[in-house]
């Protein structure tokens, strides 16, 4: 389901904030981590946004937004078929929340993105480990 683009989506998520153990992880465990990061950006940017911090609800949404949309970019459509198809459409609609969520200061719009996000994970999360194939 998705592409083996694994250098790019790391890069992207450097970009939002690393975490040391994405440089020695598997494929699976790198989206794994990817997942985590969004969530933990957007809980971070709804606490900034209640707080009225600015700065960094903008930073830690647009964090969140950059994560999803290095998931989105390194789909496989060629393996992954229609649930990539259906996966690419829902990753375009969450980041698109999350901006109007940071526009307009609505943190419900950021708990259904976030709920969003959760669903996705446990689906993932609960590949068994024999099915788990390197990206690609």
């Amino acid at each position: 389901m998705y592409a083996m683009g694994m250098s790019k989506i790391t890069d992207q998520y450097r970009q939002s904030g690393v975490l040391s153990e994405i440089a020695v992880a598997e494929p699976y465990r790198i989206i794994q981590l990817l997942f985590e990061g969004a969530l933990e950006r957007i809980a971070v940017g709804r606490g900034a946004m209640l707080q009225g911090n600015v700065a960094k609800k903008g930073e830690q949404i647009g964090k969140a937004i950059n994560i999803i949309d290095g998931l989105r970019g390194v789909l496989d459509h060629s393996k992954g078929g229609e649930l990539a198809e259906r996966l690419d459409a829902l990753y375009e609609y969450m980041s698109y929340q999350l901006l109007q969520a940071n526009l307009n200061d609505k943190p419900e719009i950021l708990d259904e993105v976030a709920g969003l996000l959760r669903e996705i994970k446990s689906g993932w999360d609960a590949i068994p480990v024999e099915q788990r194939q390197p990206a690609g």
